[in-house]
């Protein structure tokens, strides 16, 4: 059984990069391979891992949908995706990644999130980690996408907007009774100076705060040049506080 790590929040408040220096972390501390799932229709995890992107699990459902990739004799429709999934997968040394994509057509998810879940929780038994890089926004919970969960790190940027939309999270995991067992409010690109004034929206969304992240010219600069931010050298400040986070939540 893997230990599942999820990191939600609405968009641009570090996502992927959160992720990207979680399984950085992982690896350093020997909890090794690490599953990695962009479940994201905004590919970008892979540019983080420094990965090269396969497939994604959408792009088989166009293919198999539109007749392209006939089904082989025998095989039904489920098994044949199921084949191609495994074929798709980005691997690594110590990281391997599985694709959402984006819509199948008609911006429909149904059939991709259900073929996700089951696909998830069938790949995952072989790593002891798994890391989810959720899409922006709340959908994915609605969905159920994000499920049996051991901790799950809702991101915010330093505004009181976006830590509201942290709450809001909050809010709809234990409305639908998600299996999640542990939630941790992560706020990020911080501001020591302004820091403080964000406080009482904190204590409102009933979230633990369990770390920050500092703003980090290098991180900006990876991203300009794309450079993963895997590579980050131990002493960037980021990486030290993701790993201050971790150590807090028990996982390293």
């Amino acid at each position: 059984m893997s230990f599942n790590i999820a990191v939600a929040g609405k968009g641009g408040t570090g996502k992927t990069t959160l992720c990207s220096l979680i399984i950085r972390q992982l690896v350093k501390a020997g909890k090794k391979p690490v599953f990695a799932v962009d479940a994201d229709a905004n590919v970008n995890l892979n540019e983080a891992l420094g990965l090269e992107v396969e497939g994604s699990i959408a792009d088989l459902l166009v293919r198999i949908n539109n007749n392209l990739d006939p089904l082989p004799a025998g095989m039904t429709k489920d098994q044949f995706v199921e084949f191609k999934v495994h074929q798709s997968l980005s691997e690594g040394d110590n990281v391997d990644l599985l694709v959402m994509g984006g819509p199948e057509g008609a911006g429909c998810y149904c059939y991709a999130n259900n073929l996700l879940r089951g696909f998830v929780a069938d790949l995952s038994k072989n790593y002891p980690y798994m890391v989810m890089d959720n899409e922006a926004g709340l959908e994915h919970l609605s969905r159920r996408t994000t499920q049996n969960v051991d901790v799950l790190f809702i991101t915010s940027d330093c505004s009181a907007r976006g830590i509201r939309s942290a709450g809001r999270v909050r809010e709809l995991v234990e409305n639908l009774k998600l299996d999640i067992k542990k939630m941790y409010l992560v706020v990020s690109r911080v501001n020591e100076a302004t820091f403080d004034a964000l406080k009482p929206e904190i204590e409102k969304t009933g979230l633990e705060l369990i770390g920050t992240i500092p703003m980090d010219e290098q991180v900006m600069e990876y991203d300009l040049l794309s450079k993963p931010l895997i590579n980050l050298p131990d002493e960037s400040p980021v990486v030290a506080a993701v790993n201050d986070i971790l150590t807090k939540a028990a996982i390293i």
